[in-house]
């Protein structure tokens, strides 16, 4: 199955209308997919080894979407299997008053792995040219400055050798009014809800249009954005795993050759094993 459907590389035309939030991309149902998961779960242990073994490139996952669109739950479900040694999930919140007084790179930018490490943004610095366009703390004029300086600072991650692969969940306004609404009735996740998310449903239009801007404007061919279909959650994890695992694939990583103190050492001890066995 090609995922590339989902792809926005540099210069689409996006239209976040055009994407079926309950698009499955013709999979009837989970269990279609179930060993082709295991193989892939597998598959990533793998990567991330050889990853973190090589020291050769970082991998940063960005996710975002709407309240209600599952970046917790994905980041838990995709990410279950690896060695918690290199990797490492952020979460942002509302600034911080020390973080607010510095530029709006600064609190992420801390936060990005280092090569051989991997590590997920639940929100990212795309929020600074997000909500604050869509409740008018700043203008268009400065979310576009802003969304300039995210692209150029996603080049030059890139030039690091730390990929930025970049998840928009997608969902439908039914979907999340049906997420709020299980969190109000439910006491075991009462927890899980914040007025603040009816309040922002109110403006699900202009969010719609600022994503769209934010991902046409920094989608590029070396860090393109993935619209992934998210009003069904099975679906939404299968097209993250699947993608995270080619995209790591590209890399080619291998395991580093032993250094030459290793390989010296390795040779006396099969010369001390055939004198023995002499």
């Amino acid at each position: 199955m090609n995922l590339n459907r989902y792809r926005i590389g540099a210069g689409a035309k996006l239209k976040l209308k055009a994407f079926d939030p309950a698009d499955t991309n013709g999979i009837e149902d989970k269990k279609q997919i179930e060993d082709e998961q295991k193989e892939l779960l597998e598959r990533l242990e793998e990567q991330q080894e050889r990853l973190f073994a090589s020291r050769s490139h970082g991998m940063l996952i960005v996710f975002q979407g709407m309240d209600c669109s599952g970046k917790d739950g994905v980041i838990k479900k995709v990410f279950r299997g690896i060695d918690p040694g290199g990797f490492r999930a952020h979460s942002f919140k509302k600034p911080t008053e020390e973080e607010a007084q510095h530029d709006f790179l600064w609190r992420t930018h801390r936060s990005v792995p280092a090569r051989g490490q991997m590590a997920a943004f639940n929100r990212s610095y795309y929020e600074e040219a997000l909500i604050t366009r869509v409740h008018g703390t700043i203008d268009d004029k400065e979310a576009r400055r802003r969304l300039k300086s995210i692209r150029h600072f996603e080049d030059m991650l890139e030039s690091q050798r730390i990929r930025v692969l970049k998840f928009f969940l997608h969902i439908s306004p039914e979907f999340q009014l049906e997420k709020i609404r299980d969190r109000m009735e439910n006491p075991e996740k009462w927890w899980k809800f914040d007025p603040s998310d009816l309040e922002e449903r109110k403006h699900w239009k202009a969010y719609q249009d600022a994503y769209e801007d934010a991902i046409r404007r920094t989608a590029t061919d070396a860090s393109p954005w993935h619209v992934v279909p998210a009003d069904n959650r099975w679906f939404r994890n299968y097209a993250v795993l699947r993608t995270l695992v080619e995209e790591l694939e590209k890399l080619e990583l291998s395991y580093p050759q032993p250094r030459r103190d290793v390989a010296v050492r390795m040779e006396e001890l099969k010369e001390g094993g055939s004198s023995e066995k002499s």
